[in-house]
Formats: C-alpha cells, sequence, structure tokens
C-alpha cells in the first residue's frame, strides 16, 4: 500500500527582532537538532510519509524550503534576520500549498508549525482567513511556538483555532530547543491520529507539552531570559 503524504510547514518569524539576544541562532540550532527526532517519528508509522517545507516572514514573506521535501533527505539550512514582520503574508503563501492541487487529496492532515517573538506588522488575519479557507487548512493540525515575553501571544492563540490549546512559550534557549522538539514531533503524530478520533484526540497530544515537558534544569535557569 502506498504511503500517504504528511506535509510539515514551519513558518518563521525572521524579523529584526529575532536577532536580539541571539535568537535567531538559536531557533537555527534547535530546528537543525530536531531533525533526527522528526526522523524517527516519521518512522513510526509506515503507512504516512513525512515533507517538510518553511516559510520565513520579516519584510516580506519567502518559502525558505519551497519543494517538499522527504524528511530522510531533509537538512537545515540556517535564516538570517531582515525587517518587519509580515505574518500575514507568510500565511497567504502557505494558504497557496494548502489548496487541492497542489496538496494531493489522499494526503493526511498537514501541520503548520508556526514560530514568533513579536507582533505582526501587517493584515495577519487576513492571511489566517486565507488559511481558514482552504479544506485541508481547516484540517491542519497547527502549533505555535512563543519565543520570549514580547511575543503576541494572543495572535498566536487565534492562529491555533482551538480554544483548548495555547502557544509554547520559550523564554531562553533551552525551552526554545525543548518545544521545537516537541512540535516537530508530537504534531507529526497528531496528523497521523485518525480523523474518527477527532479534535479530542488531537488535542489530548497536542496539549502534552504544557503536563509533560521536563522541569527547568539548572542549566535553564542559567540561561539569558528573552
Amino acid at each position: 500500500m502506498a504511503s500517504r503524504p504528511v506535509h510539515f510547514i514551519w513558518i518563521l518569524d525572521c524579523s529584526d527582532s529575532m536577532s536580539i539576544m541571539g535568537k535567531i541562532g538559536e531557533l537555527n540550532f534547535a530546528i537543525r537538532e530536531a531533525v533526527p527526532e522528526m526522523r524517527k517519528a516519521a518512522s513510526e508509522n509506515p503507512a504516512a510519509s513525512l515533507l517538510v517545507r518553511a516559510i520565513t516572514f520579516a519584510q516580506y514573506a519567502a518559502w525558505h524550503v519551497e519543494d517538499p521535501t522527504p524528511v530522510d533527505e531533509f537538512n537545515w539550512k540556517d535564516v538570517g534576520t531582515s525587517g518587519w514582520t509580515s505574518l500575514g503574508e507568510a500565511l497567504k503563501l502557505a494558504a497557496t500549498a494548502l489548496s487541492t492541487p497542489p496538496m494531493p487529496e489522499r494526503a493526511l492532515r498537514p501541520v503548520l508549525a508556526l514560530v514568533s517573538d513579536g507582533q505582526p506588522t501587517d493584515d495577519w488575519r487576513a492571511g489566517l482567513r486565507a488559511i481558514d479557507a482552504t479544506p485541508w487548512g481547516k484540517r491542519a493540525v497547527r502549533v505555535a511556538i512563543a519565543i520570549g515575553r514580547d511575543a503576541e501571544k494572543s495572535v498566536l492563540k487565534e492562529f491555533l483555532a482551538n480554544p483548548e490549546l495555547d502557544p509554547i512559550e520559550a523564554k531562553n534557549s533551552a525551552q526554545l530547543a525543548r518545544a521545537i522538539r516537541w512540535a516537530s514531533t508530537m504534531a507529526v503524530r497528531a496528523s497521523s491520529t485518525p480523523i474518527g478520533g477527532g479534535n479530542a484526540a488531537q488535542s489530548n497530544l497536542l496539549k502534552q507539552p504544557v503536563a509533560t515537558q521536563p522541569p527547568a534544569s539548572v542549566a535553564d535557569d542559567d540561561d539569558e531570559v528573552w
């Protein structure tokens, strides 16, 4: 039996504020280190084929990795920072990938993983409406990571479109590494949850980071707080 694709799309804030206190470097490191965990999570479900892409948003939004890349062939290329926080443009770009076509009808639910440290500077709700207007956008597994104290968590909460879920907060490099690793694996597992399980099954998986993330270590306490 042919495997069904799971499209995983990172949506990454690369605005100027991400250059402060080394946040962009830590984000690059965290994603790069999470790739082996993504491969492991994908291997747990041979009926699914994990394909990874990435969008960056700053002054403009653009595909950083445009072609759906099998996770076994995926290697992270570092991103840099510039300009504002064009989240709405990034969400519209993601929406184009969630239409059918190019998204195949027999795919499993896609994963949208949004990471941001600030407030959008464009019409982000227009972008969110564009995603919600696509059949796959409505069904997507969504995770959001708020980096630092200035992240607009209400925006990320609205992106999640599920009152039972909250953004994962990362206030230093160790917490960001854990959040990225979790988002890279648990969301893939949630995508493979049978539709019959409903939103409750997905929510139970995606609520776990609050309850099951390991407690802050001494190293966490020593890390500079963003």
